[in-house]
């Protein structure tokens, strides 16, 4: 029996689980606790207070032979500074202090690369069934606050997870509206590329509603508005009041405003066009799985059609997408699952 540490890293919440790996059979959690990150100067008065307090829990104290923390943000060498803390982490340091004989540090993307090979049925919508092949890449997108995307490649009796900056691609327009959507992008930055990172994302959302807006394609409901030009005015602080993207989504989902309902029509197939993107590249035949928190928060929008059209629309390789599993991932805790997973291979 080996007891592992997970973790899932932000600059906002920490989650830490504890869980036991049995020499047979699946893994299950012991323990869970969720912290404010910015509450702490380091992560390791957090796993310490999180030991702690899981002792009087369990009745005995638990000694974690090996652990994982998915980080948001890169990990280089074995080292990692968060995107939005002042927390540096190194692996031998933590092993030190905590006591654990070895750690490992992962982007959070590459956790949501294991994790996929951890989820259950009930953790996943399936948009197009495919015709799987069990020896077959596996590909993974997100779009949340960035847009992340990895791959899986069979090895041995498993995988191995790749992580890449595939998000950073070129923005590929496929309409008119799309041409000028980039035009406005590259006007408004002041820049000389747009990358997809810009259009699929929360950030993405708010980009196509300005556009919109600004082009006068349908007009703006006071409401809605009102959250925009909070934002907008936020712009450059580290702490916003407002989610325009959640608010955006919300009002589409409700179909209580046209400008919303247009941006996330605009948002759903540019999020299936770089998808189908990713799959030509990979022909992931081992599944394409959908993760971040919007699509599995926007599931009636994803399901709506247009997403797997664009997603498909490859000319004379539509045929071969079609054969491309699609899922979604409804579990937002996959991340922390693929922590544990990695932490049981070190």
């Amino acid at each position: 029996m080996t007891l592992l540490l997970a973790g899932d890293i932000g600059g906002t919440k920490t989650i830490l689980r504890l869980v036991e790996q049995p020499a047979e059979g699946s893994m299950y959690s012991l323990d869970e606790a969720t912290y404010s990150s910015r509450d702490y100067p380091d992560l390791v008065p957090i796993v310490q207070e999180f030991l702690g307090a899981a002792t009087e829990h369990l009745g005995y104290t638990p000694v974690p032979q090996k652990a994982c923390f998915a980080i948001a943000g890169p990990v280089v060498n074995n080292t990692a500074k968060l995107t939005n803390l002042t927390w540096s982490l190194d692996t031998k340091r933590l092993e030190t202090e905590l006591g654990i004989a070895s750690i490992s540090l992962i982007n959070d993307f590459a956790a949501v690369g294991y994790g996929v090979l951890g989820l259950a049925e009930s953790d996943l919508h399936t948009l197009q069934i495919g015709k799987p092949q069990p020896d077959a890449p596996i590909a993974v997108i997100g779009a949340g606050t960035g847009l992340g995307e990895g791959f899986l490649i069979p090895h041995a009796d498993t995988y191995q997870v790749f992580g890449s900056e595939g998000g950073h691609a070129d923005f590929a327009p496929r309409s008119e509206l799309e041409f000028q959507l980039l035009k406005y992008l590259l006007d408004k930055h002041d820049i000389q590329r747009v990358s997809v990172e810009r259009v699929v994302s929360g950030q993405g959302i708010v980009a196509i509603y300005q556009f919109l807006r600004d082009r006068q394609y349908c007009h703006e409901s006071p409401e809605v508005g009102q959250i925009i030009r909070i934002w907008e005015q936020e712009a450059g602080q580290s702490e916003k009041t407002v989610d325009p993207a959640a608010v955006i989504s919300k009002a589409a989902l409700a179909k209580s405003d046209r400008l919303c309902e247009q941006t996330m029509e605009m948002f759903v197939e540019a999020y299936g066009a770089e998808a189908g993107n990713l799959a030509l590249k990979l022909l992931p035949y081992g599944g394409l799985y959908i993760a971040g928190g919007i699509a599995a928060k926007n599931l009636p929008l994803m399901l709506e059609g247009s997403f797997l059209h664009a997603f498909t629309n490859k000319g004379r390789m539509r045929s071969l997408l079609e054969k491309v599993p699609v899922h979604i991932i409804l579990n937002p805790q996959v991340g922390l699952i693929g922590a544990a997973i990695s932490a049981a291979r070190l």
